[in-house]
C-alpha cells in the first residue's frame, strides 16, 4: 500500500511539475527569445492524438514516480535535490539518447551546447518542481 501511495503522489507531483515549472520556464525562455516554441503546445501527438502538453505531463508523471521512489528509498536525501538531478541529468540523457533514437533525431542533441543547456534548465526546473511538490504532498499525506 505504501508503495502504491508513493507512486500516485509521485505521478501527481511530476504531472503538476510539467504544467507549472517545466512549461513556466519555457514561457520565460520563449518570452526572452531563448526557445523557438511557445509553452503549452496543443498539437496532437500520435498515436492517441492527445495535446502535446498532456503527453508531456503524463511522461512527467512517470518521471515523478522515479523521483518519489528514490526519495522514499533515501529519506535523508532532499527530494528537491533528487528531482533536480533526475531532471537535469536523467531526463536530458534519456531525451538525447533513447528518445532521439526513437524519433530519428541526432543523438546527444547534435552536440549543440545551446540545446544542452536549454534542456538542462527546462528539465532541471521540472525535476526541482517535482521534488518540491512531492515533498509537500508527502508531508500532507504523511508518507
Amino acid at each position: 500500500m505504501r508503495a502504491a501511495r508513493i507512486a500516485v503522489l509521485g505521478f501527481c507531483a511530476g504531472f503538476l511539475a510539467v504544467l507549472i515549472f517545466h512549461q513556466g520556464v519555457i514561457l520565460l525562455m520563449y518570452g526572452g527569445g531563448l526557445v523557438p516554441n511557445p509553452p503549452f503546445p496543443m498539437r496532437p501527438v500520435p498515436p492517441l492524438g492527445v495535446p502535446q502538453v498532456v503527453s508531456l505531463a503524463f511522461w512527467g508523471g512517470v518521471w515523478g514516480i522515479l523521483i518519489a521512489a528514490i526519495a522514499a528509498a533515501r529519506p535523508n536525501w532532499p527530494p528537491v535535490l533528487i528531482g533536480l538531478a533526475v531532471g537535469a541529468i536523467g531526463c536530458v540523457l534519456v531525451g538525447f539518447t533513447l528518445v532521439a533514437a526513437l524519433r530519428g533525431q541526432p543523438l546527444f542533441g547534435g552536440m549543440d551546447p545551446a540545446r544542452w543547456w536549454r534542456s538542462a534548465v527546462i528539465n532541471g526546473a521540472f525535476g526541482l518542481g517535482a521534488g518540491l511538490i512531492f515533498d509537500a504532498l508527502r508531508r500532507i499525506g504523511r508518507v
